[in-house]
């Protein structure tokens, strides 16, 4: 189970930064905070850092009384990449591999995560991502699988991101494909609702993986969910926060798509915080890159 010390701090920032934006009273952020570490305390050895994540974003709304409070925020990370989605879109399209572009792309936009900085240079990120190696690269492989696989789950992450995921996808061409969202709001993390204001729906089957932690929580996952998981020749893991929840389960059919946003995943995977990764699963004890 992946948490640490430093994830706390974390949790402390992104709250600070919702308490600020969202106004409550002196009082109202006094009584959250105090809730906050109370809960922290008494559960960091039981629950892993999403599902940490999920239930103090939980207890936040019961303070501002919104379902959704990023909802704002996930409307304009989709269109700020669906307004480039044809630039994007011809990009791949001319590329020497399309297959290695939409790829990149499509992990460039994993820097959007709402749970980590509210603002983030796309355009540099993208350039930056086209233009280096990738910390692990087993994007080879993972090129080789889909073209094997009977039948490819993808694990959507964050909002934003889903659009250049939706690319990638339309790239792979795979007749047997299936995109999974979360259940509910949770951070700027991708829903149903999400997903049909893209126009991933009418590309590819999508369902709900039945719950709302910023992650892919298999024991809380639902029966159609884990149907799939379970069948799947191949599932494509984007993000860091479906890492966190997948990183020690066994599943070598997993592919990991990442930019690697704190150090503790960075030493978890033998890599700098930044890097880029596409990796197939591995033991952590006995990583090779």
């Amino acid at each position: 189970m992946i948490n640490d010390y430093r994830c706390f701090f974390c949790f402390n920032r992104a709250f600070e930064k919702l308490l600020k934006r969202e106004k409550l009273s002196s009082e109202q952020a006094l009584s959250f905070t105090h809730e906050m570490v109370q809960f922290y305390m008494e559960n960091q050895e039981e629950y892993s850092t999403p599902q940490l994540a999920r239930e103090l974003h939980l207890r936040f709304k019961k303070y501002n009384n919104q379902e959704d409070p990023y909802r704002t925020e996930k409307k304009q990370s989709n269109d700020v990449i669906l307004n480039q989605y044809q630039k994007f879109k011809a990009q791949v399209e001319s590329s020497e591999d399309p297959f290695n572009t939409a790829l990149r792309l499509a992990i460039a936009g994993n820097i959007i995560d709402a749970a980590v900085s509210e603002t983030y240079r796309l355009d540099e990120t993208i350039d930056h991502v086209l233009n280096s190696d990738f910390a692990i690269d087993h994007s080879n492989q993972l090129k080789s699988a889909i073209q094997k696989a009977q039948t490819v789950l993808y694990l959507g992450d964050n909002n934003g991101e889903i659009v250049l995921d939706k690319l990638f996808i339309e790239t792979i061409h795979h007749p047997n494909l299936v995109y999974a969202v979360r259940d509910q709001p949770i951070i700027n993390d991708a829903t149903m609702s999400d997903a049909h204001y893209v126009g991933m729906t009418p590309l590819v089957p999508v369902i709900s993986n039945g719950y709302d932690a910023p992650s892919t929580i298999l024991e809380q996952c639902s029966d159609e969910f884990l149907r799939l998981y379970n069948q799947a020749d191949v599932i494509i893991s984007k993000g860091q926060g479906n890492l966190e929840g997948l990183l020690e389960s066994g599943n070598e059919k997993i592919f990991f798509l990442l930019m690697v946003k704190c150090d503790v995943i960075a030493k978890k995977l033998g890599v700098s915080k930044g890097d880029f990764v596409v990796t197939r699963y591995f033991n952590p004890e006995t990583l090779e890159k």
